[in-house]
């Protein structure tokens, strides 16, 4: 399966949900009015784009429909597609240019935040880079073991220490090793806790201390995975995050599992935090860059809405 097939499948649901919605609206109406904009904004808010950004979408299709005179409703779907595009494109590059360059990963649990780095070491190692795990979630020795199931998976090494060592300590030998290794990319799980964020803050700022004083001149990239199943609620964690962490980017797993992939667009608009990856399905390969332009077409491009064979 092809790269933007694997995104439109992965967005079925969504697109099932949302963009067959407005297709359904847009029928019933015969010119580009405002009860049009008004049902199109009620559409965008239940599809979990959130109030603000779908009043910012409307407002924009408000504007170029004037400005270019659009009369016809069908022409709406096209425009939207373009708004979205535009609206989501941002600095999607994951930075790894000087190294070993480190790659920080947070987020709550369940998210599958050790399944991301997993597939992400693979992915990584698949164009040519030399990747390291370090286990840095020392809060659960199950999140120890199952970082060192996906390190063998990935084929991958991964540096560990027991329950309940000093996170900073497994990020210290984790970047030692690399540099003895002269590796590429170090990727550190976090522990997935938001209930005391002043031990998440401190636990991150004691991490960044480590890697700023040992890796002072490397690509630092600190990556918040987020699933998309929880709509909403996934921009009130990556808010949260956001107060206590420098996040360079979102990684949004789940993404084919829910018809609520239109929080893509309230977190890149409303927190202005880039998505970099999105996951599509439970295979290895399954995590793919995330591109606005393909997310767009899979939404709102030439046949969105009809049910797939």
């Amino acid at each position: 399966m092809g790269w933007l097939d694997k995104i439109r499948n992965g967005l079925k649901k969504t697109r099932d949900s949302l963009a067959g919605t407005v297709n359904a609206m847009l029928s019933g109406f015969t010119r580009i009015d405002e009860s049009l904009f008004e049902e199109l904004e009620e559409i965008l808010v239940m599809s979990d784009v959130g109030m603000e950004t779908a009043s910012y979408l409307c407002d924009g299709l408000r504007a170029r429909v004037k400005a270019e005179g659009v009369t016809d409703p069908a022409q709406i779907r096209a425009m939207l597609r373009d708004a979205v595009a535009e609206l989501l494109t941002g600095d999607g590059t994951l930075h790894l240019e000087q190294t070993p360059a480190m790659v920080l990963v947070i987020g709550v649990n369940g998210v599958g935040k050790t399944t991301t780095i997993g597939k992400l070491a693979a992915n990584l190692k698949a164009e040519g880079k030399s990747v390291v795990l370090g286990a840095a979630d020392t809060f659960r020795a199950a999140a120890i073991d199952q970082l060192g199931v996906w390190a063998q998976r990935a084929g991958v090494p991964m540096v560990k220490s027991v329950e309940g060592t000093d996170p900073a300590s497994v990020v210290f030998d984790t970047i030692a090793s690399a540099k003895a290794h002269r590796a590429d990319v170090i990727l550190c799980d976090t522990a997935g806790r938001l209930h005391n964020k002043k031990n998440l803050m401190d636990e991150l700022a004691k991490m960044n201390r480590v890697i700023r004083r040992e890796l002072p001149d490397a690509s630092f990239e600190t990556l918040l995975v987020l699933d998309a199943t929880t709509g909403q609620n996934a921009v009130n964690q990556a808010r949260e995050f956001q107060n206590a962490a420098a996040i360079t980017g979102i990684i949004l797993t789940k993404l084919d599992g829910t018809a609520k992939g239109g929080v893509v667009l309230a977190i890149q608009h409303t927190l202005g935090i880039p998505v970099k990856y999105v996951g599509v399905g439970e295979g290895m390969d399954d995590l793919m860059p995330f591109d606005a332009a393909a997310f767009a077409d899979g939404l709102f491009g030439d046949g969105a809405g009809e049910v797939d064979a």
